[in-house]
């Protein structure tokens, strides 16, 4: 693992996004809450929170973080048979939840498929990737979408 113990612990923000696209009859299982395994964005949610929170023991050498705050949103986009998903996750302390955030998206989207293919096998995913960071050494950083 990287040494951070000579950093400065500060106010740290990582925003991770990515979508997975469906057929138009999966999204509408979705949507309506009629997919047998029950309310895919309420589970996906938890699943994503609870990703960001175990992300050192997945990744090896990552830093084991308090996180301080975990935010999962979903967004429906009809017109492309798609489903969004945006994290957020803070915390202080002295290293990035960069990996935390994209952890947080991928288990999310993860989910939803798991969930899912059962009606359709053919999900894909795609786009994860960390829009924003803040805080640290390094200050802010946003990606040129």
């Amino acid at each position: 693992m990287v040494d951070v113990g000579a950093k400065d612990a500060t106010h740290r923000i990582a925003v991770a996004a990515g979508t997975i696209r469906m057929q138009p009859a999966t999204l509408a299982l979705v949507t309506s809450g009629s997919a047998k395994k029950g309310d895919v964005l309420g589970v996906a949610r938890i699943a994503a929170i609870m990703a960001a929170k175990r992300t050192s023991d997945l990744i090896p050498l990552c830093h084991p973080l308090a996180i301080t705050r975990v935010a999962v949103d979903f967004e429906i986009d009809a017109a492309n048979n798609s489903v969004h998903c945006r994290a957020q996750v803070e915390t202080y302390g002295k290293t990035g939840v960069e990996m935390e955030a994209l952890t947080s998206v991928q288990v999310g989207l993860l989910t939803i498929y798991d969930m899912c293919k059962a009606a359709d096998r053919g999900m894909v995913m795609t786009n994860v990737r960390v829009l924003e960071k803040h805080g640290g050494k390094s200050g802010d950083w946003t990606a040129d979408i």
